[in-house]
């Protein structure tokens, strides 16, 4: 999550929700709410609309510490949805893990390197939960010294703990990548409107702004080395560029620069677009 301008005293705390690099929700709100806010209502629209186009697909959802709230929670398992989340770390989970935290620490003594073991285990909170969940613990011992982390989910032993936080968890933060191309790169943060509503609008501009570059870089550079490009370089490269515009009764013609360095994208990028197969909205 990512703050911006004030409003009424307060900073603006959107929530966005990605599949990948697809964007599906950028919702502003007021920072002085839970970091969570808004976000059942938000996966119940987005679940919905998937599965009415693919019935049988398996969603998951993925998220750190701060959406880790039994709303959330119970939400997805009455829907048939797992889920990831980060747990903020206490007491009674540390004393879960001190064996592995000793071990970690007896390894890293031994070989001066980085050491972590996992473990996994049921866990329940005293007042806040409903029920009893999987929650998988990180004991890392570094040179700085320990840092025990932890996570809570929906799936089931077979599926190996490690391999759930390094591979699956921690790539979560791919998503850090999405939002600040939307802060940086195409103005996020230019909510400075007098009334929510306005700056709601000017969010979801500049969320259409990347939607479109996404399509840019997925369907028109996908054989390019620009296909892994930063909004804010497809701006810059293709986009923000000099021409003369000439217009006839006929015709609208572009012309640019002989001199212009990436014009081999910039046709490989239109003939990929004007072939792609219309999208489905």
């Amino acid at each position: 999550m990512s703050t911006n301008l004030s409003w009424k005293e307060y900073c603006y705390l959107p929530l966005y929700i990605f599949a990948g690099q697809k964007l599906l929700c950028a919702r502003l709100r007021t920072a002085d709410c839970d970091a969570s806010a808004g976000s059942v209502e938000e996966l119940d629209r987005i679940i919905t609309q998937i599965r009415q186009q693919w019935p049988d697909v398996h969603i998951i959802v993925r998220g750190d510490s701060g959406f880790c709230r039994e709303a959330i929670m119970s939400f997805l398992e009455e829907n048939k949805v797992d889920y990831v989340f980060g747990l903020a770390k206490n007491n009674r989970l540390i004393e879960e893990i001190i064996e592995e935290i000793l071990d970690a620490y007896d390894k890293f003594q031994r070989t001066l390197h980085p050491a972590r073991f996992f473990r996994s285990f049921i866990y329940r909170t005293r007042d806040s939960w409903s029920r009893s969940r999987r929650v998988i613990g990180k004991a890392e011992c570094l040179e700085k010294g320990d840092n025990p982390r932890f996570i809570v989910t929906s799936f089931s032993e077979d599926y190996d703990g490690q391999w759930l936080y390094e591979k699956f968890y921690c790539a979560r933060g791919e998503m850090e990548n999405r939002i600040k191309e939307q802060q940086w790169s195409l103005f996020a943060d230019r909510t400075s409107s007098n009334t929510m509503r306005a700056n709601q609008l000017r969010l979801w501009f500049s969320s259409v702004a990347y939607v479109f570059l996404e399509l840019l870089r997925h369907e028109g550079l996908k054989e390019t080395t620009m296909k892994t490009a930063q909004c804010g370089t497809l701006r810059l490269k293709l986009l923000k560029i000099g021409a003369f515009v000439r217009i006839t009764t006929r015709r609208i013609v572009v012309s640019l620069a002989s001199g212009y360095p990436y014009e081999r994208y910039f046709a490989i990028a239109y003939h990929n677009l004007k072939n792609a197969v219309p999208l489905r909205v």
